[in-house]
């Protein structure tokens, strides 16, 4: 499969985001991360990959800020 510079086949996205190529396409088809069919390939824009990963950046950032906090209120010395 030909891909441009702002797109990635599915194989490259799998290891652009470090997982398997089967989570992969579980996220693909539950629509998690867009995609777009080419012949019986699929596609995924290089910009949807990078919101996939800020979105998990986020979600990790804001997970520890609440470990943080609840850390506080029980006066653990965080």
């Amino acid at each position: 499969m030909t891909t441009s510079p702002d797109t990635a086949s599915t194989r490259q996205a799998a290891k652009l985001l470090n997982v398997t190529h089967p989570y992969l396409i579980s996220l693909l088809d539950q629509g998690v991360i867009p995609s777009q069919g080419v012949g019986d390939e699929r596609v995924i824009l290089v910009h949807d990959l990078e919101e996939y990963k800020n979105r998990g950046r986020q979600a990790s950032a804001a997970a520890v800020d609440e470990l943080t906090r609840q850390a506080q209120q029980l006066d653990m010395g965080y």
